[in-house]
C-alpha cells in the first residue's frame, strides 16, 4: 500500500472495487454542480438490507447517524431534564465519547466483563430515567466480540424510553445483523451500518440508519440536508452492484484473522477471537511495538489505555498479504526484544 501498510483503522486494505472508480469518473461536471438526489440509492440500500425505503436514512459516515442519536436523544426525546445520560459499554469506539459531549450529556461508561463478554447485568443496572440513548456495538470495537441477540433484547425491553443504537459497522465480517422484525417491535431500535470498512468507501463518508419509519422521521429532524454528497452516492451505487468483491474481500479478512490467530498461538500471545475485521492482540509493551512497527511502515493501533485492553495492539485483518507482511514485521520486533 502506497505510504506504508495501514493497519490501524480498520479500513479496506485491497481498495474499493473497481466498479467505484468507473462510476466516480462518469461523474460530469453538472452532477457536481446539482444538490444530489439520494431517493435512488435510498432505495437501492433498502433493498440491499432488506427492508422497506423509509426504514433507511443516509448519513454521512456512520459518524453522523451516531451523532444524531445523541442529539434527537438528548434535546427531544421525552421530557427535558438538566442532564441527559448516555449509556456505553467499554471498551468502546471514541467517537461515542464526542457525541455525548457535543449535545452536554453525561457519558455513563460500563466496564467490560471477563474476556469482554458483554456485561447484561451491568448495563441493565446502568440505566436510569435519565438515559436517553445507549450505544451498544456488535461486535465490539477492538474487541471483536459479539453481543448475544437476547440481550440486546433485554436492553431494549429495560429502556423503552431511550434510543438504543445498535453499532453494526463490522456486520459484513460478522455475518449477523438485527435488521428485522425487531425494528417493528422495538421502535426505540436504531441500527447503524457503515459501507467504509468491507465495501472500502471510507474516505467518501457514507453509512446509514435503519429503524422504524417514524423512529426514522424524528431522527431527520436534526440532520442537516444534503449531507451525503453526490460522489458517495454514486460510489455506493456501483459498490452494492459488485458484490463479488465484497465477498473476496470478506474472505480474505476471514484468512488474515485466522493467520493472526496461529501467530499468536505459536507466540504464546493473548488475543480475541473477533467477528469484525480486526484482531485485538495482548504484546506486552504494545505503545513501543506500535513504534517501532511504524518506523517499519507498518501501522497497527496502540490500545493500551483503553478498558481492559493493557499491553494490547488492534491490527486490522484485510489483505492475507498484507497481514502476512505485518505478522513478519511483529516476529522480527518480538524476536529482538527476546534477546
Amino acid at each position: 500500500m502506497p505510504g506504508g501498510l495501514r493497519l490501524h483503522f480498520n479500513e479496506n486494505t485491497a481498495g474499493c472495487s473497481e466498479a467505484v472508480r468507473t462510476a466516480l469518473q462518469a461523474l460530469i461536471r453538472e452532477d457536481i454542480a446539482c444538490y444530489p438526489d439520494a431517493a435512488a440509492i435510498t432505495a437501492k440500500v433498502a433493498r440491499w438490507f432488506g427492508v422497506d425505503r423509509g426504514c433507511v436514512q443516509l448519513t454521512n459516515g456512520l459518524d453522523e447517524g451516531l451523532q444524531m442519536v445523541a442529539q434527537y436523544g438528548a434535546w427531544h426525546l421525552g421530557d427535558r431534564i438538566s442532564q441527559p445520560e448516555i449509556v456505553v459499554v467499554e471498551p468502546a469506539f471514541e467517537v461515542y465519547e464526542s457525541c455525548a459531549e457535543a449535545v452536554g450529556a453525561r457519558l455513563v461508561r460500563v466496564p467490560p466483563a471477563a474476556r469482554f463478554a458483554f456485561p447484561i447485568e451491568d448495563v441493565i443496572g446502568a440505566i436510569t430515567p435519565a438515559t436517553r440513548a445507549m450505544y451498544l456495538t456488535d461486535p465490539n470495537n477492538p474487541t471483536g466480540v459479539g453481543i448475544p441477540a437476547e440481550a440486546i433484547d433485554r436492553v431494549l425491553e429495560a429502556a423503552p424510553h431511550a434510543l438504543v443504537l445498535v453499532d453494526e459497522a463490522y456486520a459484513d465480517f460478522s455475518g449477523r445483523t438485527l435488521i428485522g422484525p425487531r425494528l417493528d417491535r422495538a421502535r426505540h431500535l436504531v441500527i447503524g451500518r457503515t459501507f467504509a470498512k468491507a465495501h472500502g468507501l471510507a474516505a467518501l463518508r457514507i453509512g446509514a440508519l435503519v429503524g422504524h419509519p417514524r423512529t426514522l422521521d424524528r431522527l431527520r429532524t436534526v440532520q442537516l440536508p444534503f449531507s451525503v454528497n453526490v460522489a458517495a452516492i454514486a460510489a455506493l451505487s456501483a459498490a452494492l452492484d459488485d458484490r463479488r468483491h465484497l465477498e473476496w474481500y470478506v474472505s480474505q479478512s476471514a484468512a488474515s484473522r485466522e493467520a493472526i490467530y496461529a501467530f499468536c498461538r505459536r507466540r504464546g500471545l493473548a488475543f480475541w477471537p473477533s467477528e469484525g475485521n480486526f484482531v485485538l492482540l495482548r504484546v506486552g509493551d504494545a505503545a513501543a511495538i506500535a513504534e517501532t512497527m511504524a518506523a517499519a511502515r507498518v501501522f497497527v493501533r496502540d490500545k493500551s489505555d483503553a478498558p481492559g485492553c493493557a499491553g494490547c495492539i488492534r491490527l486490522t485483518a484485510g489483505v492475507l498479504d498484507h497481514t502476512r507482511r505485518a505478522l513478519d514485521v511483529l516476529e522480527d520486533i518480538l524476536a529482538s526484544r527476546a534477546h
